[in-house]
């Protein structure tokens, strides 16, 4: 996981990528096959964490861009990073009762959250979302060529999750993200839910 959008790795753009492990020899060994001068590659204990990051990024990717497909300036869309980071540690810390917070400043966390936001299809969809009110179906096969985005039906699974435990409210941005996608809330509405 990590700030490494493909067209900039095959251009050999610097980049990086973190790897979960639970066993250090699998990582080193995974570490030593991918790591180059313009691809770094770190190692990690924290594979939940990890994995968690690489999920959870994208649901804060669709509110930056229903940030950008309404307009909204780079305050707005730094709000909404940092809320959705500060998320992200809450639920790794909270539902899964784990997550070393170094983990969230190595390249799977804040630099693919970072990515994500800027460059991703999860923002690209969504900020077609908020400027035509198309599905998010219909956004796909236009925009993505066969590819899908990952925020919306993370979405699902997030807030099923929150449902359950009875934590909704405490997830304002990644609830608000999914009433959007699945509920139709308005992606106006999105400041005020957050």
């Amino acid at each position: 996981m990590g700030a490494n959008l493909a067209n900039e790795v095959a251009a050999e753009n610097f980049c990086e990528a973190t790897i979960g492990y639970k066993n250090i020899e699998h990582g080193k060994l995974l570490q030593s096959l991918f790591h180059t001068s313009y691809f770094r590659i770190a190692i990690s204990s924290d594979c939940q964490t990890v994995e968690l990051c690489g999920a959870l990024k994208n649901v804060v990717a669709v509110g930056a861009g229903i940030c950008d497909g309404l307009g909204y300036g780079g305050n707005t869309k730094a709000a909404i990073i940092r809320i959705g980071l500060k998320e992200m540690v809450t639920f790794a810390k909270e539902i899964f009762g784990g997550g070393h917070d170094a983990t969230f400043l190595e390249s799977c966390g804040v630099a693919d959250l970072v990515t994500t936001c800027y460059g991703g299809r999860n923002r690209k969809v969504a900020e077609a979302l908020a400027k035509t009110k198309k599905s998010i179906e219909e956004l796909e096969a236009e925009l993505l060529n066969g590819q899908k985005v990952q925020g919306p039906p993370t979405a699902i699974e997030v807030y099923k999750l929150l449902q359950s435990k009875g934590m909704v409210d405490r997830f304002p941005l990644f609830t608000t993200v999914y009433r959007i996608c699945y509920e139709g809330l308005p992606p106006e509405d999105l400041l005020k839910h957050i």
